[in-house]
């Protein structure tokens, strides 16, 4: 159960993966990301985390393939914990799109974290 979890991890993070380069490259997004608070096209600061994010996804899924299996990364030890990590900051992002004021963020990106933090639980939840 714990490899598809990850799998599933890793295909939604693709997706948001792009999703934020497409933010960064200028695409008019903006309510579903950052708050909502800008309508259309982030300003450069936001455009720039955007692309930032991408690398912390990156890690995201290295943490959660290692700790399934799939890659051999980080020591066992480092890698459960990781994963707890990455669990809780996903928990938060639930929260997080939860309170935002943007009734699209809300309505996309919570179900989309939601299920990101899910998959990383089963995934920590994984065989020792």
């Amino acid at each position: 159960m714990h490899t598809i979890a990850a799998v599933v991890f890793v295909v939604v993070l693709a997706g948001l993966v792009v999703f934020q380069l497409a933010l960064a490259s200028g695409r008019p997004w903006g309510r579903f990301a950052w708050g909502g608070r800008h309508e259309g096209v982030l300003p450069r600061g936001l455009r720039v985390a955007s692309a930032v994010s991408v690398l912390v996804y990156a890690l995201l899924g290295v943490v959660v393939l290692d700790r399934a299996g799939l890659v051999d990364v980080l020591p066992d030890g480092a890698s459960r914990v990781a994963a707890w990590v990455v669990a809780g900051y996903l928990g938060l992002g639930v929260l997080m799109n939860l309170a935002s004021r943007s009734r699209s963020e809300r309505a996309v990106m919570t179900p989309v974290a939601a299920v990101l933090c899910g998959a990383a639980v089963l995934v920590a939840l994984g065989p020792a």
